[in-house]
């Protein structure tokens, strides 16, 4: 009997109960969870949809930044959401021994083999698999590794200088120096990780669609990052992937099957280091980043195994182009449309060339070590990474259930927490009143105390022990790459009035960097 009335009662009036409920929800969302003291954008309170849209409008950086601006160090982004603009937050969210796990944002980022989710360094939530991960590898990506990858970087390099000369230079073609530049990065991770180049830059051309294929997944794990659940109905469907598992449907990512087939490649090889750790005789050319991985299976075999020597691979191709890519962009971008700086840090070149700091070699390379005498070199990168971090949302962790203490401010436990490079680098306490303003100068005139509080607030690789494994080997891409190219051409902007567009779908990709390029003279005066 009251199971009928009430039939009778949500039959006749469920708009009524359907309104309800939602308003009910909704306001759960803004006052249930103890945030409702924390502004932001009016609609975050109530619902992740607002943060899922404005990421769609691929801006999220810059909307992230004026509520800051409007609104002071902690910003509501979502129900459960809180973004952090103090830099003092950086150690307290992201620093060891915290008990920050990562969000539901990061595994949105997992690519699948056979209906299988494979755990990267970065997309896995599991702290404890992740240091047992890092452990293995992370001298393949130590500081001291880099003089072993400086010749796969140079040969790539010279490839790309030589290229650039042949397709553009002589030739006076527009070049689209975004592309052009990851395809660069492209072909050295390939280097670094296979022992060759993978053909994009002497093609001209994104090979087996992977570049394309990365833009692609990227629009789709930014904005759907924003409310994870929607993945399990998309791409990590558990029907979709059970019916991978069985065989009855073949997806593969693009960029699973691309790495699985250069490791193939190298399956004897990779077999018998596998069973007898690396010889001797194995070093003649380098050792290269999958048979350091395969080596770690060797040693560690009891968690190191192929599927996490093909993640490691993959992860490789996911981030290593697409990051150092970007960085190399703003780098030259900024050169371009600082005409002054541009003409300081090529007298700074060209004065290193005279007093020997720098070999003039034919082709203008420059070798890590000696880019590491360029201050001027390093303050106008060091520049470019503050304005246009590659990053372009928050970088989330969980409170752990008992809740903690951030920068004076008892925050609830469960709450999603992080901080956004474009908000820290853009702190005027930090770098000054001009903190919109490209002025690399800012780099050399800071005392020491302030210079440490700067370097301490950029965030660009992110903090603590989920630090970019890979940040060395970009580094060591960006020092070189910049100062060989400098000296080798001189660059123009096709449209010099036009500014570029930006696409943040969680990387900041930038458009339209349309350049034309002439060769240089040796130790020419830009004019």
């Amino acid at each position: 009997m009251l199971l009928d009335e009430i039939h009778t009662c949500l039959t006749r009036f469920w708009p009524l109960v359907l309104i309800s409920s939602i308003l009910a929800y909704l306001l759960s969302n803004k006052y249930s969870r103890g945030l409702s003291k924390y502004p932001g954008h009016w609609l975050a309170a109530y619902t992740n949809w607002w943060r899922l849209l404005d990421v769609l409008g691929w801006k999220h950086e810059w909307t992230t930044l004026r509520l800051h601006r409007k609104y002071g160090d902690i910003v509501r982004l979502g129900p459960n959401v809180l973004s952090f603009g103090d830099p003092k937050s950086i150690k307290a969210i992201y620093g060891l021994n915290k008990g920050m796990n990562k969000s539901d944002f990061y595994p949105v980022q997992q690519a699948v083999a056979n209906g299988r989710r494979l755990q990267s360094l970065f997309s896995t939530t599991d702290e404890d698999y992740h240091a047992r991960y890092r452990r293995c590898i992370n001298s393949a990506f130590a500081m001291s590794s880099l003089v072993s990858y400086e010749p796969l970087v140079d040969s790539a390099m010279n490839v790309f200088l030589d290229q650039t000369q042949r397709l553009f230079a002589d030739t006076g073609n527009s070049c689209n120096f975004n592309q052009w530049l990851q395809f660069f990065a492209a072909d050295v991770i390939g280097h670094l990780t296979w022992s060759r180049r993978l053909g994009f830059m002497e093609k001209n051309e994104d090979v087996d669609g992977i570049i394309r294929f990365l833009g692609r997944f990227l629009s789709y794990a930014g904005p759907i990052g924003q409310m994870p659940i929607l993945d399990l109905f998309l791409e990590k469907n558990p029907i979709k992937l059970l019916l991978q598992r069985w065989g009855i449907t073949k997806s593969v990512f693009p960029v699973t099957q691309f790495a699985q087939s250069r490791s193939n490649e190298r399956a004897a090889e990779m077999a018998k280091i596998k069973a007898y750790g690396l010889q001797d005789s194995d070093n003649s050319k380098g050792i290269d980043l999958i048979s350091k991985f395969t080596k770690a299976a060797h040693d560690h075999p009891e968690f190191m195994t192929d599927t996490q020597v093909l993640t490691a691979c993959i992860s490789m191709v996911f981030a290593g182009s697409e990051t150092t890519a970007i960085s190399l962009s703003s780098i030259f971008y900024f050169l371009l449309k600082h005409h002054r700086v541009y003409k300081k840090l090529m007298s700074e070149l060209d004065e290193s060339i005279r007093n020997g700091s720098i070999l003039a070699r034919d082709n203008g390379s420059v070798s890590w070590a000696e880019s590491q005498k360029l201050p001027y070199l390093d303050a106008a990168i060091q520049e470019s990474f503050r304005l246009h971090p590659a990053v372009g949302l928050i970088l989330e962790r969980v409170v752990p259930p008992q809740g903690m203490d951030i920068c004076g401010h008892f925050i609830p436990g469960n709450t999603v927490v992080g901080c956004n490079a474009w908000v820290l680098h853009r702190r005027p306490e930090i770098f000054g009143a001009d903190v919109d303003d490209f002025r690399p100068e800012r780099w050399i005139e800071a005392e020491p105390e302030k210079l440490r509080e700067m370097k301490a607030t950029m965030f660009q690789f992110g903090a603590g022990s989920r630090t970019c494994i890979g940040k060395n080997i970009s580094l060591l891409e960006v020092y070189k790459l910049v100062p060989s190219f400098l000296r080798r051409f001189e660059i123009q902007l096709e449209y010099p009035d036009r500014e570029w567009k930006t696409h943040n779908a969680w990387f900041v990709r930038q458009l339209d960097f349309n350049t034309k390029f002439k060769p240089r003279m040796a130790n020419a005066t830009v004019s």
